[in-house]
């Protein structure tokens, strides 16, 4: 079986150096909030090229804190794509404040600017955008549109690591962004792990605070915070991956160039990238096809394991059934169809070659 997603592989590469710096940690005597998370963060910051980073527990916690440092709260709304994972909904839903779905490109799948200013209302707060799957949202006409309108524009990167748009990689597109280093991610941490990016000081000197039970010094509380803290262990694991990341991510594009151009199937919808070739770190490899299920047991049946991101759309799940009468069709097509195909930096291209074989072979009944 060629394996969706071979983590202990991934992983593997680099064992003499995570081992390395977990002995590290181990023999330092300090497990919170210590020098291996202050260096992960300085490096982050740099790699993003942003003025601050800030190492948080997981990457829904990293959008949660950045919205109550925004003070974003009952009464605003925050438009988010109608087609993201539901963690970027959570994150606005847990602070008290409305989501506002709006439908995708059908091509790229990030949030359409075309249809973002019609949502708009005295109540709008902030635009949330997702670079999904790896690529980096259209950015030029959502700056102009957060700028006309004052409002916020908070980056879900959860999927994009390393992603540029224009000469800018994602982190660094909006006024504070979020990021997930759960292990699965382009760049994983061995456990769940996220980061906050800004260039905003006051706002990185309040999440700095809030992450931390609200506190700027020990037991003298600014704010109702959170524990939402990178663990001490996890950060240089993170520094240590964080040096293979941009070539991790040029494997990853090999990979994806290849399905482009030799996937050939009037059945199977690819992917588009339309913001140039670094725009997408291809987190993973979505295709569209009208039998979804069907292909899906052909290609497991050919020993190839796939994955589908995300079969529900958030206003469907049950979490939310207070929007079950909503009607997004781009987004119900979207996770109707998509299934994705193996892809990552340690894949061998032997691999890749059977996936395409089987791939353009297959017909629905």
């Amino acid at each position: 079986m060629i394996p969706f997603l071979d983590l202990k592989k991934i992983n593997l590469r680099h064992e003499t150096e995570i081992l390395d710096s977990v002995h590290k940690v181990l023999h330092s005597g300090w497990y919170i909030l210590g020098e291996e998370v202050k260096a992960f963060e300085k490096e982050f910051a740099t790699y993003c090229g942003t003025e601050y980073a800030l190492g948080v527990a997981n990457g829904l916690d990293a959008l949660e804190l950045i919205m109550r440092a925004y003070n974003i709260g009952p009464g605003d709304e925050v438009i988010v794509p109608s087609n993201t994972y539901i963690a970027s909904i959570l994150s606005i839903s847990a602070n008290g404040a409305t989501p506002i779905l709006v439908e995708p490109n059908l091509k790229t799948y990030n949030l359409d600017p075309n249809k973002i200013e019609e949502s708009i209302t005295s109540n709008t707060k902030a635009i949330l955008v997702v670079h999904l799957y790896g690529q980096s949202c259209n950015m030029e006409p959502i700056i102009n549109i957060a700028e006309k309108y004052n409002l916020k524009i908070i980056e879900d990167c959860a999927q994009a690591h390393g992603a540029v748009y224009g000469n800018r990689k994602v982190g660094n597109l909006g006024d504070a962004a979020a990021f997930s280093f759960y292990p699965g991610k382009n760049l994983g941490a061995l456990g769940d792990a996220g980061a906050i990016t800004t260039n905003d000081e006051n706002l990185y000197k309040d999440l700095h605070a809030l992450r931390n039970y609200g506190s700027h010094k020990k037991y003298e509380n600014l704010f109702k915070g959170y524990n939402s803290r990178l663990d001490e262990f996890q950060a240089p694991i993170l520094s240590v991956k964080l040096k293979y990341l941009d070539q991790d991510n040029d494997y990853r594009r090999k990979i994806a160039m290849y399905y482009l151009d030799n996937i050939n199937n009037n059945h199977i919808v690819l992917p588009s990238v339309e913001e140039g070739p670094l725009s997408h770190v291809w987190h993973v490899f979505v295709v569209r096809t009208s039998s979804r299920n069907h292909f899906i047991d052909y290609m497991t049946n050919n020993e190839i394991q796939t994955m589908v991101h995300y079969p529900i759309p958030p206003h469907k799940q049950e979490a939310y059934k207070e929007w079950s009468e909503m009607v997004f069709p781009l987004s119900e097509k979207i996770h109707s169809e998509i299934v994705s195909l193996p892809i990552s930096p340690v894949m061998e291209m032997d691999d890749v070659n059977r996936i395409v074989e089987v791939v353009n072979e297959y017909r629905p009944n």
